[in-house]
Formats: structure tokens, C-alpha cells, sequence
């Protein structure tokens, strides 16, 4: 099959597993506005249903560690859709940094099967479908920590340079099939529940991320700033594009 432009996002249909909050809910607000349709998946009925209300999108509630719940999360999001054009997974990244020697061998277990399965089953979960239709736009969220080593990070920045790893890999095998991935890098994001866990006073994240905070000679980064990308990664204007690990990071660092 020849590989299909991208519609333009007014004719998208787009998935956002982890669309409830943070980033994923910044960018299902940022394509419902540039009129795409969109269907957010989330674990929180009550998150699900407040945030599919406020911008009008609809709303399917999955366990996204159960491999079955998410392969019916998609197949109803299909349905509603009329077809996945953009898939974006917001799910991962939400553990602190603590130093490797004070986790236990079970919080690595738990790390890695919290925030980097969950991608991967998401992002190969919306294959299928984009290769029938001859194209598609998958969108990982990972984390600079996967390009820059960091104290307390080495866990986390092992799963967020996974993530970037198999994004690309994924470019690689989707262009025949005109599907493109590109992985968004965030550091530090204000506004964001994660953020607010990271900051609190007296916690090891807290310093570390306070010297980060003051870096950002361009601004602190909000969730609105990774939606505008996301949005510009799924349009017709970023069709050449695939395989890139994008950092939106407000100067902290050149990741």
C-alpha cells in the first residue's frame, strides 16, 4: 500500500493514552481545538470523564499495564474515531529520582514495569490499524533524563532512553507502512502533578530540580509547550519528520 500524507488535523482522529492529566491532557485540549477528534484513555473514570468533558473529546477508561485493556481501549477508540490517525503516550515518568543504592531490587522491578511497558504496548497497540489505513503519527513522552545523566535518575533515565531508543526503531520499521514516531523530551514541567510531588520541600528531587529550575533562561516549560509541539508533529507541516527525540526543556540544557 502507498504510504497515505497526513490528514490535516481537522480530519484526525487522535488517541491520547494518559490524556486525563499533565502533558497528555494539555495536548488532547490542543488537537480538540485544532478540531481533530479526539479520545483520551485513562485509568481514573472520574479524571476521564472531567477532562473529556471540559474539551468536549470522549473518554474509555484502561489499565494501561494490562496488555488485553489496552487492545480494547483501542479497538473501541477505533470505532469511535472512525480511525487512529495520532496516537500520543503520556504514560510514564512518574517516579522520583532517589540514588540507585537506596531503591531496593523490587523499586527497579517496579519502575520499569510502571513507566516503560506501558508505552511500548501502547505504542504497538495502535499498529495494526495505522498500517491498514496506510499511515499514521505516533507520539512517545519520555524525558531528557534519557539523554543527560542525572543523580537519582539512573533508573528513570534508563526507561526514558528506552523509550527514545524504541520510538526510533520504530520510525525505522513504520515508513514503509508512511507511519511516523517521534519522541518529545521534556525536563522539568511546571504545572504538572509530577511536578508538584518533585518540589516538595525538603526532598532530595527538590534540590535537584530547584538548580535545574533556575536554568531555564527562556521560561519554565508548562504542559502547553509539549501540546503545541505534539500538535505541529501530527499536521501535514512535520510529514518529512520521524525517528527524533525533541527536548522542550526552556534552556535548562542542549539535550
Amino acid at each position: 500500500m502507498t504510504p497515505r500524507p497526513p490528514p490535516a488535523l481537522a480530519d484526525h482522529g487522535v488517541l491520547v493514552f494518559g490524556g486525563t492529566s499533565g502533558i497528555g491532557r494539555a495536548s488532547a485540549a490542543a488537537f480538540r481545538a485544532a478540531g481533530a477528534r479526539v479520545c483520551i484513555i485513562g485509568r481514573d473514570p472520574g479524571r476521564g470523564a472531567a477532562a473529556a468533558g471540559a474539551m468536549d473529546a470522549t473518554f474509555l477508561a484502561a489499565d494501561c499495564t494490562c496488555a488485553e485493556a489496552i487492545e480494547q481501549a483501542v479497538a473501541g477508540a477505533e470505532g469511535l474515531l472512525g480511525g487512529i490517525d495520532t496516537a500520543m503516550v503520556s504514560l510514564g515518568g512518574n517516579r522520583l529520582p532517589e540514588l540507585l543504592h537506596r531503591q531496593s531490587l523490587q523499586d527497579i522491578a517496579e519502575t520499569v514495569a510502571a513507566d516503560l511497558t506501558p508505552v511500548l504496548m501502547a505504542a504497538r497497540s495502535v499498529l495494526p490499524g495505522m498500517r491498514s489505513r496506510g499511515g499514521g503519527c505516533i507520539l512517545t513522552v519520555a524525558s531528557d533524563a534519557g539523554k543527560v545523566a542525572t543523580p537519582g535518575e539512573a533508573v528513570i533515565g534508563a526507561n526514558m532512553a528506552a523509550i527514545i531508543q524504541f520510538t526510533r526503531g520504530l520510525a525505522i520499521e513504520g515508513r514503509r507502512d508512511g507511519i511516523r514516531a517521534n519522541a518529545l523530551t521534556p525536563s522539568l514541567v511546571e504545572g504538572t502533578p509530577l511536578t508538584d510531588r518533585l518540589m516538595e520541600p525538603a526532598s532530595f528531587s527538590a534540590k535537584l530540580f530547584g538548580k535545574a529550575r533556575q536554568l531555564a533562561g527562556l521560561g519554565p516549560t508548562g504542559p502547553e509547550d509539549l501540546a503545541a509541539l505534539a500538535v505541529f508533529l501530527a499536521s501535514p507541516a512535520a510529514t518529512r519528520l520521524t525517528g527524533q527525540a525533541i527536548s522542550v526543556n526552556g534552556g535548562i540544557s542542549a539535550a
